[in-house]
């Protein structure tokens, strides 16, 4: 069968496909740790769990409005309004499927043809993929470690060129957790100002920061940029609501409409459901995110310890989310068992086989000698995980 030209120009989801492999192995019975997965390993919060509960006994079972019930969308508005200081009404917001199909969905309703779109590196590894489904080139800028993984002013200025449409930021970040302050942001807005594309934020793990880190909204630090600027987010991470499937974007009313005008044609309404349970997630007890937040920290420096006491190894200690992306270029390159391990696909591939140890490579995040570790899982698996690493590493000649 003869199939779209735009599936040949797309990669399917690496981080899926690792996770896929993981759980097969452990259904064999393989006592595998799991560093693959990027969602918390915590359950959804009762109250929220409830919340879907009633709706269910109340018959909220029928189709909503395509953007989103409307106290969802004024929830939604109220956490920005708190948090953040920012002002949106209904006809600003989108409910969709997920934060990747709010994503989507503005990538679909903004991009044309040509149309050029600054991704810092490391990124989520989807932002390139959505970038080509619509015709549009992706500009990868590579970050460097020993700034945080930041873009600087001067490299984003130097990638802005009249085909410019959009810019993706992403604070704090998957793969890294390098996040931005409110300086570096105030930096960045400066040159934005100058430029008249589109500023796409991806703040999905705004809640999850540690130590003295406080994230900030780039429209807090330089409102000016509202027009052009659509934040995204999500209850999948904050409220461990994976599979709840409920995430939105805020921005100007006339590219919200073009993007619910998208999702009207593809999934129509998210699921009522989910939403009346992601609205007592927004609006109810805040409590869970912050047991959840303080353990997630623990793991951080547990995980960061560990992998930087193994030789050769370099690992950035994150400032939010909740991976750990260390740099094992001192072992590219090396030989088992007469296989030469020339990229971190094949490393991963020997952690996997060796060490029953399951990651993701750095390849699809734009970080050929980084391996991804999702600590979103028990510090007891961070320890055991880390100790096999350490061991199979030791066999590579």
């Amino acid at each position: 069968m003869k199939l779209s030209e735009r599936t040949k120009v797309i990669k399917p989801s690496v981080t899926l496909a690792i996770a896929a492999k993981a759980q097969k192995l452990r259904s064999q019975g393989v006592d595998l740790v799991n560093f693959s997965a990027g969602e918390p390993d915590f359950d959804t919060p009762e109250h929220i769990k409830e919340a879907a509960i009633q709706a269910l006994r109340k018959g909220m079972t029928k189709y909503t409005d395509v953007r989103g019930i409307e106290p969802l969308r004024a929830a939604i508005a109220e956490k920005y309004r708190a948090d953040y200081g920012l002002s949106y009404d209904k006809d600003e917001i989108l409910v969709s499927c997920g934060g990747k199909h709010a994503l989507y969905n503005v990538f679909q309703a903004l991009l044309n043809e040509g149309d050029e779109v600054i991704i810092p590196a490391p990124y989520w590894v989807s932002y390139p993929d959505m970038a080509l489904l619509c015709g549009a080139v992706p500009k990868i800028v590579a970050t460097r470690e020993d700034n945080g993984f930041r873009i600087t002013p001067e490299e984003l200025r130097a990638a802005l060129t009249p085909r410019t449409r959009a810019f993706v930021l992403n604070s704090p970040s998957n793969p890294t957790g390098g996040a931005y302050s409110s300086q570096d942001l105030e930096a960045l807005a400066r040159v934005l100002k100058t430029h008249d594309c589109v500023i796409l934020s991806d703040d999905i793990y705004d809640k999850i920061v540690y130590d003295d880190f406080r994230f900030h909204s780039i429209l807090a630090i330089e409102p000016k940029l509202r027009e052009r600027t659509v934040i995204f987010n999500a209850v999948s991470k904050t409220y461990a609501m994976t599979g709840w499937r409920i995430g939105y974007a805020l921005g100007p009313a006339a590219l919200i409409w073009a993007a619910g005008k998208i999702q009207s044609q593809s999934t129509s309404n998210p699921t009522s459901i989910a939403q009346a349970a992601a609205l007592e997630a927004i609006s109810g007890p805040q409590q869970n995110v912050t047991e959840m937040v303080r353990e997630f920290r623990r793991r951080r420096d547990r995980i960061v310890s560990l992998l930087s006491e193994i030789q050769g190894v370099h690992c950035f200690k994150p400032h939010g989310a909740f991976y750990a992306f260390p740099n094992f270029a001192y072992y590219l390159g090396r030989t088992v068992n007469g296989k030469k391990l020339n990229s971190a696909c094949d490393l991963a591939d020997f952690f996997l086989e060796e060490a029953a140890v399951a990651a993701v490579p750095g390849e699809d995040f734009g970080a050929p000698h980084n391996i991804r570790f999702s600590y979103a899982t028990s510090l007891e698996e961070v320890e055991k995980g880390c100790k096999r690493l350490a061991s199979a590493l030791k066999k590579l000649a």
